[in-house]
């Protein structure tokens, strides 16, 4: 039997990419021989490459690529060429009227399965169920739905707590003097390291969190690339979060996870596994004490001592 080629068509945000990693465990499960890409932006798709998910990331910003989003598709060779090489393609693109699925199958592809590029909340059914359904004319059936990273670390963990007081929306965020309260009790009350980590947005958040505070327990990673940013997290004892990107890494890397949860749909949005605890108080976050967080920090079996 031929050994397939397996793409997958990925664009979307960190959260939406990280709740997809099951249908590529999944897929690795059932034809494990096969050669796994992933056509995404590479700078989220990278943590797959280096979970050792897939084989191979492909960049979907490629101006030629819009074309086969076009009903007069002109045909680009190099991109023909390339779609014809795998003998199974699953697209999680906004595909309405199926004009790219329609393209892409021109190309000579044996197998386009179009899969839902976001979940629908009416169902009440988490997302990553929903991404694995259409796995189901594959013969996958009852997969996994926890997304699982694995990132090789170069050191041993650490004493430290990764915080990451952001996310896509302020209507997610804990008010900043909330965290700026939190971040002096676990410097005085507590030996832990802190990690604060923050995109481009948020740099003067995190300054402004550890003004006149002790420095030298304080590490900022400030917009770095994910997987790095993974590498990262992977040595930490524990992390604590909004609803975000960022959380359903730490979350697929299996560190204990707090999750403060705000106005999203708790039941199709959450990270998932077993050392995940999310702190939801109605669906609003102003109702979140300090006291309230540690107690769940204490749950998850963080030493704050």
């Amino acid at each position: 039997m031929e050994v397939p080629r397996i793409l997958i068509i990925r664009g979307g945000a960190i959260g939406d990419f990280v709740l997809t990693l099951p249908v590529m465990s999944a897929l690795c499960e059932r034809f494990p021989k096969a050669d796994l890409e992933v056509l995404g932006y590479p700078r989220i798709a990278s943590l797959a490459l280096s979970g050792g998910l897939v084989k191979a990331v492909h960049a979907i910003e490629s101006p030629e690529l819009a074309m086969f989003f076009s009903q007069n598709l002109a045909a680009d060779i190099k991109w023909r060429k390339f779609f014809s090489g795998f003998s199974i393609i699953i697209s999680y693109l906004y595909d309405p009227d199926k004009i790219f699925e329609s393209n892409v199958k021109s190309c000579g592809v044996q197998q386009f399965i179009a899969a839902p590029y976001r979940p629908d909340e009416t169902k009440l059914i988490h997302a990553s169920k929903q991404f694995l359904q259409p796995l189901d004319i594959l013969t996958i059936f009852d997969a996994d739905p926890v997304s699982r990273l694995s990132i090789p670390a170069d050191t041993s963990l650490e004493s430290c707590l990764a915080i990451h007081p952001g996310s896509g929306s302020d209507s997610k965020n804990w008010m900043e003097e909330n965290w700026r309260e939190l971040v002096e009790y676990m410097l005085y009350n507590t030996s832990l390291q802190l990690l604060l980590i923050g995109g481009e947005a948020e740099g003067e958040k995190l300054q402004r969190l550890v003004d006149g505070l002790p420095v030298d327990r304080i590490e900022i990673n400030q917009n770095i690339p994910l997987s790095c940013l993974a590498e990262r997290l992977s040595r930490c004892c524990g992390y604590i979060g909004h609803d975000s990107g960022v959380t359903h890494i730490a979350s697929a890397l299996g560190l204990p996870t707090l999750v403060l949860w705000g106005p999203s749909c708790e039941v199709v949005w959450r990270p998932l596994g077993e050392r995940v605890r999310i702190l939801n108080r109605n669906n609003q976050l102003s109702k979140i004490t300090i006291n309230h967080v540690v107690d769940e920090l204490k749950a998850l079996k963080i030493d704050l001592t």
